[in-house]
C-alpha cells in the first residue's frame, strides 16, 4: 500500500493556517479590487474538490489504497479553499463566497475510466502548480503572495503522489495503463493548440447538465478563468511550455521512453494502440487511431 507512506510524507510538510501564514504582514495598499475578486474565484474552484472526491470514491470502489489517499488530497484541497476564504474574511469580507456560491460547484460527475481520471488529475496538479506560481508573481500584496506559493507547493506534492499511483498502475495493468496515460497526456499537453488550457476545472463532466456541466460554468463569473489566465496573471506561452515539459518529462520517466514533444508522445500512443489491437485479434489489419 502507498497510503501509509504518503500519509507520513505529506503530514511531515503540512503547514498550519494560523502560524505559517504571515497574516500580520498584510498591506492593504497592495491589494486591488481586481486581485481580490480573483481570490474569491479561486476559493470557489478549490471547493470543487468536494464533487471530485465523491467521483474518486465512487469510481475507485475496488481500490481502498487509493481511496484512502484521497482523504489526504480532499483535506488539503478543501484547506486551500479555506485559507483563501480566511484571507477574504480578514481583509475583504464583502467578497467572501456565500454558501450558495460554494454549493453551486458541487454536482455529480459522470462515471469515467479510473486510469484516465488519474492521469487527468496528475496533469491538473502540474498545471495548477504553475498557475499558482504565476499568480503569486502577479499579486503585489505579501500575504496572498505567500498563500499562493504555499498552495503551489501542495499541488506539486499532490502531483507526485498521483505519479506514485500511476507507477503502481503500470505494474498492475501494463499496456492498458500506458494507453490511458498516453491518451490523456496528449490531450493535456496540447493546450497550445486548443482554444483554452485544459484542466479539470473547465472539462465537461455531466452531459445532462450542459451547458452548466463544468466547474467553470457554475462560477459567479463563468468567463473568469480565461480572463485570469490571459489578461491578469498573464499565463503565457513560456509558462505553458513549462507545464508541457513537466508532463512529457514525467511520462518519459514513467514509460521509460523519451518524449521531447507532444507529437512523439502521440506516435507512441498510436503504436500502443496498434500493438494492443494486434494482440486482441491476431492476424487482423491494425487500425490507425
Amino acid at each position: 500500500m502507498l497510503y501509509p507512506e504518503l500519509f507520513k510524507q505529506l503530514e511531515s510538510v503540512r503547514w498550519n493556517m494560523d502560524t505559517d501564514i504571515p497574516w500580520a504582514s498584510f498591506d492593504a495598499s497592495k491589494l486591488t479590487d481586481e486581485q481580490a475578486q480573483t481570490i474569491k474565484m479561486n476559493a470557489i474552484t478549490e471547493w470543487a474538490a468536494l464533487p471530485a472526491t465523491e467521483m474518486f470514491l465512487r469510481d475507485n470502489k475496488d481500490d481502498s489504497d487509493f481511496s484512502a489517499f484521497i482523504s489526504i488530497w480532499f483535506f488539503e484541497e478543501q484547506k486551500h479553499a479555506l485559507v483563501l476564504m480566511e484571507y477574504l474574511r480578514r481583509f475583504r469580507p464583502d467578497l467572501l463566497p456565500t454558501e450558495k456560491e460554494l454549493h453551486e460547484v458541487r454536482f455529480e460527475f459522470e462515471p469515467a475510466p479510473p486510469l484516465e481520471t488519474l492521469m487527468l488529475h496528475f496533469c491538473g496538479e502540474i498545471r495548477l502548480n504553475h498557475w499558482y506560481r504565476c499568480a503569486s508573481e502577479w499579486h503585489t500584496e505579501p500575504v496572498i503572495k505567500q498563500i499562493y506559493t504555499q498552495l503551489s507547493q501542495d499541488e506539486a506534492r499532490h502531483g507526485g503522489a498521483y505519479l506514485r499511483y500511476m507507477r503502481r498502475a503500470l505494474g498492475n495493468f501494463g499496456d492498458q495503463a500506458k494507453t490511458a496515460f498516453a491518451k490523456i497526456g496528449v490531450l493535456m499537453a496540447s493546450a497550445r493548440r486548443t482554444a483554452q488550457a485544459l484542466h479539470p476545472t473547465n472539462l465537461h463532466v455531466n452531459k445532462n447538465l450542459f451547458p452548466r456541466d463544468t466547474i467553470q460554468s457554475r462560477l459567479p463569473d463563468p468567463e473568469w478563468l480565461e480572463h485570469w489566465l490571459d489578461t491578469q496573471i498573464h499565463f503565457d506561452s513560456a509558462w505553458e511550455g513549462k507545464v508541457v515539459d513537466r508532463i512529457l518529462h514525467n511520462l518519459s520517466l514513467l514509460m521509460e521512453q523519451s518524449f521531447k514533444t507532444v507529437q512523439e508522445l502521440n506516435r507512441y500512443r498510436k503504436e500502443l494502440n496498434r500493438e494492443m489491437a494486434e494482440s486482441a485479434t491476431p492476424g487482423a489489419k491494425p487500425q490507425t487511431v
